[in-house]
């Protein structure tokens, strides 16, 4: 073998082992690449069950167990939810423009008539501004009644404060939910967000928070103000929220609340609000098996007659129904008598 060939052999075999050390580094990538797929991606928690499946209740991902435990609940998960009208049987509104009952044990609507539609609330503003004063507020403050409160007309539903009186915040809110007082809305306003505007900024600031998207509000106590609506559904948004809280649910549920308070010149009185809803005054009747634990009435000419109510069955199970925009107050409460009367059908 000449010294050439020796050369050539020994490239040959320079190259073999080349290629041989290739080929086991190639391997050693696969590897480890099989490794990473398997024990990383393969083994997370949501696997493909079929992209296909629309049906599948999480749109064909399968979940374990860990992987719920881990996921943000959904926004809706507690909450009666409609995208438009619902019907119960034959059941609609004659003398209201919108309204709606809800079962709030199920989470179901029964019924459910323009809840979207952007409406003038007048006083029912005023669990808003129940909300915000118990949210925000301190409810053992004591609130001297100055020129702000008192800037409101004295012809509209109001508690007759008085300049120097002086009463809790937690009073205040019993008036405005009670007595639906204009001038308890404004001292509250001016109490709890230093000035309307900055309390007003607080309510939009808690609807958007909730979810109810379809309101804006301009004033505490819901008197007319084009840019001042909200809509059936907004309002059950914000009520749902309010009866989370005991002093919103104890004052909503009273006929009558009376207060001491000190007056400007230093003294104590006694002074008793009384509600405005008529199942409470007596001129309105609920149906049988019906109880209504309590609510909140609004009336303006641009709204029309307005109430918002918290309902009992028998067994216990609580419902909301609200009526926007009844011709006269005779009419809201046929209309929502009828409302009510949906419980009972239900439970047939």
């Amino acid at each position: 073998m000449t010294r050439q060939e020796k050369r050539l052999q020994i490239r040959r075999r320079q190259r073999r082992k080349a290629l041989g050390f290739l080929f086991l580094l190639i391997c050693l990538i696969a590897l480890i690449g099989f490794v990473i797929f398997y024990f990383v991606f393969r083994s997370h928690e949501l696997t493909l069950n079929n992209p296909y499946d629309i049906g599948s209740q999480v749109y064909g991902v399968m979940e374990t167990p860990a992987a719920r435990s881990q996921r943000a609940e959904p926004f809706t998960q507690d909450l009666c939810v409609t995208a438009g009208d619902i019907s119960f049987e034959d059941e609609s509104l004659q003398y209201a423009e919108a309204g709606t009952i809800m079962d709030l044990s199920t989470h179901e609507v029964l019924f459910a008539q323009n809840v979207h539609e952007r409406l003038y609330p007048a006083s029912l503003t005023k669990i808003m501004t129940a909300l915000i004063a118990i949210k925000y507020g301190n409810l053992d403050d004591v609130v001297t009644i100055d020129e702000n409160a008192l800037d409101i007309d004295p012809e509209s539903s109001v508690c007759y404060l008085e300049l120097g009186d002086q009463y809790t915040l937690k009073q205040l809110i019993y008036g405005l939910l009670i007595s639906s007082g204009n001038d308890a809305a404004n001292a509250i306003a001016w109490h709890v967000g230093g000035s309307v505007e900055g309390f007003v900024a607080l309510m939009n600031q808690e609807a958007a928070t909730l979810g109810a998207t379809n309101s804006h509000f301009m004033n505490a106590h819901g008197l007319h103000d084009e840019n001042h609506y909200t809509t059936p559904y907004d309002l059950y948004l914000i009520f749902n929220e309010a009866i989370k809280y005991n002093t919103f649910t104890d004052a909503i549920s009273q006929k009558n609340y009376t207060v001491t308070y000190t007056a400007g010149d230093g003294e104590q009185y006694e002074r008793t609000w009384f509600a405005t809803n008529y199942y409470f005054t007596g001129e309105a009747t609920a149906p049988q098996d019906v109880t209504i634990f309590g609510g909140k009435t609004g009336t303006t000419d641009e709204a029309g007659a307005c109430l918002s109510l918290l309902s009992k069955d028998p067994y216990g199970n609580s419902y909301f129904s609200i009526i926007m925009k009844a011709d006269t107050k005779d009419d809201l409460y046929i209309e929502m008598n009828d409302l009510l009367s949906i419980i009972n059908k239900k439970q047939l």
